[in-house]
């Protein structure tokens, strides 16, 4: 059982990352030599690696990275693929000391300054690839972020580990890039919330026939999944708090998804797959459950595929999601499951635990106890990642 927690943000508001000071760690209580392990940060790319290593015949339609003030950004032709409020928000936080892959013993500095001792490392402006038309440009700039991401790791020491990206459109594709994934030893890569259009120009479908067997080669590479909010924008603007207003939406845009691999029957067709949900809270998972378990019963006599379990039974067995500050979910831990949540930092985004991260780290230990705090700090994203083998 759980002791019910809020966390109390300073009356105005935490201010900018790149005017925050670091928190000093200190001692949570955890077992002797306990390393706490953030599981979901973010790493800007400062090296125009894509024009530096496209064969020569290439180059060209390299994508480019440059710095647009305090920000590291990805464009063509001198200029940006990302909108302003984006790049508004990037100078919030590329600024701090470690934000980006240009100087790592920064990044190392800065999670030591907070007691963090190792990290997961979302990439930040490479969303805008996710969806390059030209899919075999798109494919040569994942592997060769892979190659970068390897090169990261080893110059961290193994403190920093990447999110990969992959060729998740063809099969053949996927076990090619799956196989240089694992070679080059990252542990996981982001799967798109939406997976885009077929050659054919119709969205495809995760849960379709067409993607089985690239499900079947991801499932056979034995590497988990990564999902991560922030690919879907607001509908209708908001002229009043623009960022705020598509912020609230954009942190809970999982269940699409989630009814894939459940009610979609992914995760019946291919049952050792792995699935990470991240920097979208936990509070979520017990009322998409429910609401699942209750759709799965209502709708059993309209279905064309017979789920094989109870919809719990695809969380506790293959899924896991991160957060940052998440009372509302702690108090829920019994129905989500101690070797199912893990805390990030979220470093060095604006909703990041940056400046505070002392505070949070010990207000989960009070809130769950000792022994569940260091599975949740810690013990369950090494799993996630097979680092604990």
């Amino acid at each position: 059982m759980t002791a019910s927690s809020t966390t109390t943000y300073p009356v105005g508001g935490l201010g900018a990352p790149k005017d925050r000071v670091p928190a000093s760690p200190t001692d949570l209580g955890l077992r002797a030599g306990f390393e706490v392990f953030s599981a979901d940060d973010h790493i800007s790319l400062a090296d125009d690696i894509w024009y530096q290593n496209f064969p020569a015949n290439l180059r060209d339609q390299a994508p480019r990275v440059m710095q647009v003030d305090d920000g590291w950004v990805i464009g063509a032709d001198g200029k940006t693929f990302l909108p302003p409020a984006f790049i508004d928000v990037l100078n919030q936080y590329d600024p701090v000391p470690g934000s980006h892959s240009g100087d790592i013993a920064a990044r190392l500095g800065a999670l030591d300054a907070e007691g963090v001792t190792s990290e997961l490392a979302f990439p930040n402006a490479i969303l805008a690839l996710l969806m390059w038309p030209d899919k075999e440009i798109r494919e040569l700039c994942f592997r060769i972020y892979n190659e970068y991401l390897a090169s990261v790791q080893e110059e961290s020491g193994g403190r920093i580990w990447g999110v990969g990206l992959i060729n998740w459109w063809d099969a053949a594709g996927a076990a090619r890039t799956l196989a240089e994934l694992k070679d080059l030893g990252v542990r996981t890569f982001l799967l798109p919330l939406n997976p885009g259009k077929g050659e054919d120009g119709k969205p495809l479908d995760y849960a379709g026939d067409a993607l089985a067997d690239v499900w079947s080669a991801i499932e056979d590479a034995g590497i988990p999944v990564s999902h991560h909010i922030g690919e879907t924008t607001p509908g209708i603007p908001s002229q009043v708090n623009t960022v705020g207003v598509g912020m609230l939406q954009s942190v809970a845009p999982f269940r699409e998804v989630f009814a894939k691999y459940t009610l979609g029957g992914i995760l019946d067709r291919h049952r050792r797959l792995r699935v990470g949900w991240f920097e979208g809270g936990i509070n979520w998972v017990p009322s998409a459950i429910q609401d699942a378990e209750h759709i799965a019963a209502s709708f059993a006599h309209m279905n064309n595929h017979e789920l094989s379990h109870p919809v719990q039974h695809y969380w506790d067995e293959h899924m896991t999601a991160s957060f940052m500050v998440d009372p509302l979910g702690l108090d829920l831990i019994d129905r989500i499951g101690v070797t199912r949540a893990m805390w990030s930092s979220d470093f060095p985004h604006n909703e990041s635990t940056y400046g505070y991260t002392t505070e949070v780290l010990a207000s989960v230990v009070t809130q769950v106890g000792v022994e569940a705090a260091e599975a949740i700090l810690g013990d369950n994203i090494r799993a996630f990642l097979g680092l604990d083998s």
